[in-house]
């Protein structure tokens, strides 16, 4: 075999193509919400959420309802209590989404082991990115499609509620809707990234694209479309590489978006104690 169809070898098997794809659905909207996620300093939400979808998921299965429902359905609720626990107590936010994303991860774990089902609990938690169905593509693939066109609408008015809240409300736009529509796209997304990367290392790709994109630019703009492409050319280049090293696609992902951010903070720090 020469090094032309060793290269082209992947692209020669279906699951491979279906995780390819769903690697780049999946890398979408992660990217535009990792900025926002970024400048805000919801971090810890991101992580928060996508923990605490599990109890939905396992819900969800008891029930026989769309997993992806009650993955959306337990989001919103760790965000809803987050919000209620913030404005009724001294705590601060970051504590009080420690507690709950806790909590409800503990709560999932439990629910898991007291049923029996052959759902394997490690891809819920690290995904099955080469064991993809034509709806889990379709499942990404519409929220890809939503998050993307709310974002492209909304941006600026998301822009200025993250920068000054006041001056976002003094100007008409609805706050709380805001604050609350963006806690709901990304449950939206933790939900579409379930079955490519699960509920641990989505966490990833909602924080290092839109990190690596802060350390390059100083435009929002500019940052959006950075994230995107660095969200982008990581998740496909991960899927591509396991395929050789025999590796987990997912973690093979986190690695490249880890390696990308070392390289953009070497890059710019050295930019900045550069002479002239």
């Amino acid at each position: 075999m020469g090094p032309l169809e060793t290269l082209l070898l992947p692209f020669q098997f279906p699951f491979m193509v279906e995780a390819l794809i769903i690697a780049a659905l999946v890398a979408v909207p992660t990217a535009l919400l990792s900025c926002f996620l970024v400048l805000k300093g919801w971090s810890l939400m991101g992580d928060a959420i996508s923990h605490a979808v599990l109890p939905g998921v396992v819900l969800a299965y008891m029930a026989g309802l769309p997993l992806g429902l009650g993955a959306f359905a337990a989001g919103m609720v760790c965000a809803l209590s987050v919000g209620f626990l913030k404005q009724n107590s001294r705590i601060k936010e970051d504590t009080v989404m420690g507690v709950v994303f806790a909590g409800l991860f503990g709560l999932g774990i439990v629910l898991y082991t007291a049923i029996e089902t052959d759902v394997h609990l490690d891809h819920i938690l690290f995904g099955n990115m080469l064991g993809v169905s034509a709806a889990d593509l379709a499942t990404s693939g519409t929220i890809a499609v939503v998050v993307a066109a709310l974002v492209a609408a909304k941006w600026r008015d998301l822009m200025l509620f993250i920068f000054d809240p006041q001056q976002a409300g003094a100007i008409g736009l609805n706050v709380p809707l805001l604050h609350y529509g963006l806690l709901a796209l990304i449950s939206l997304t933790i939900v579409g990234a379930l079955q490519a990367v699960g509920i641990v290392l989505v966490i990833s790709l909602l924080i290092a694209p839109g990190a690596i994109a802060f350390l390059v630019t100083r435009r929002f703009g500019v940052m959006l479309l950075v994230a995107l492409s660095v969200s982008v050319a990581c998740s496909l280049a991960g899927v591509y590489l396991s395929f050789f090293i025999d590796s987990a696609s997912a973690p093979t992902i986190v690695l490249l978006l880890s390696a990308a951010f070392v390289l953009a903070f070497l890059f710019t720090r050295r930019a900045r104690v550069a002479p002239g």
